[in-house]
């Protein structure tokens, strides 16, 4: 475990490609903090433009539902970032770890979509939406859309056609336009999808498209349609199915729609008595 002055790294939480993510405590107030930094020793220009950029929209949102910025520090010949700890687990873990009422996954989705909202609202498109960016605090309620690295002002860009296997993102929650294989510009619908996807998975267990071949997922997004929700699982309302159909096909266009939906079908399964919270995630 690395040093760094005026923060305690307690814990190693995760590796990818592009950066080192750590639990630690800053020293001066006892605060929780997650530190991110960038795995390379000696990072490029460019590289170290980008991670700058992540921070300043990480920085610039101020929302309950996505993760604040607190500063960015020098570290050796790379940077760190400090960011806010809500003791939080992934929801591809909680997927793993814990079997959940459909009641709280519906109360996570609606907040899901707020936040993805405020992301819009602020001219940005994630373009990164998937259970591995979302964490859940079952003890607090609380939900967080994170990791802004590959977020962007929303300006219709046009993806280029890449090899599937250096695409940015996370290729099953991909939008086929983010694919680069479609004469289709890049806007706030391309988080929709994914969007879709997540829900589709966090409300059957299984992804849409099972498939592990990159070429073959590709394809899939762009010509396939996956199995309905309530026939993979038969306890999904028609209605919760139904929306999760309309955002894969990208028939739900806003975010005030998708949200209302999800709002209607909580507020029914509330009035009528039906099981709510998070209880099944609690020891």
């Amino acid at each position: 475990m690395f040093k760094i002055s005026g923060y305690q790294v307690v814990t190693k939480l995760y590796e990818s490609a592009n950066s080192l993510v750590y639990r630690g405590v800053r020293e001066l107030d006892n605060l929780a903090v997650i530190l991110k930094i960038l795995k390379e020793d000696y990072p490029t220009s460019a590289e170290l433009t980008r991670y700058k950029q992540e921070y300043e929209i990480t920085r610039s949102l101020n929302s309950n539902y996505l993760i604040k910025a607190y500063s960015m520090e020098k570290y050796q010949n790379t940077l760190m970032m400090f960011l806010e700890d809500c003791q939080a687990t992934p929801l591809n873990q909680l997927l793993i770890e814990q079997h959940l009422h459909l009641e709280a996954w519906l109360d996570m989705a609606i907040k899901i979509t707020e936040g993805l909202g405020e992301i819009h609202a602020a001219n940005l498109i994630h373009k990164d939406i998937n259970p591995a960016n979302i964490v859940f605090n079952p003890y607090t309620n609380q939900l967080k859309i994170i990791d802004f690295g590959i977020s962007s002002q929303f300006s219709r860009e046009n993806p280029t056609l890449k090899n599937p296997e250096v695409l940015e993102g996370t290729l099953s929650y991909m939008s086929p336009e983010q694919t680069g294989r479609m004469n289709r510009s890049l806007d706030y619908r391309t988080d929709f999808y994914s969007l879709g996807v997540t829900l589709y998975e966090l409300f059957t267990g299984q992804l849409p498209f099972k498939t592990s071949d990159a070429l073959e997922l590709v394809h899939c997004h762009l010509a396939k349609k996956p199995q309905p929700p309530q026939e993979v699982n038969s306890a999904i309302p028609s209605t919760i199915a139904n929306i999760i159909m309309k955002l894969l096909e990208k028939m739900l266009k806003t975010v005030t729609k998708v949200l209302g939906a999800l709002k209607l079908i909580s507020k029914f399964a509330s009035s009528n008595g039906r099981r709510w919270g998070i209880s099944k995630l609690l020891p």
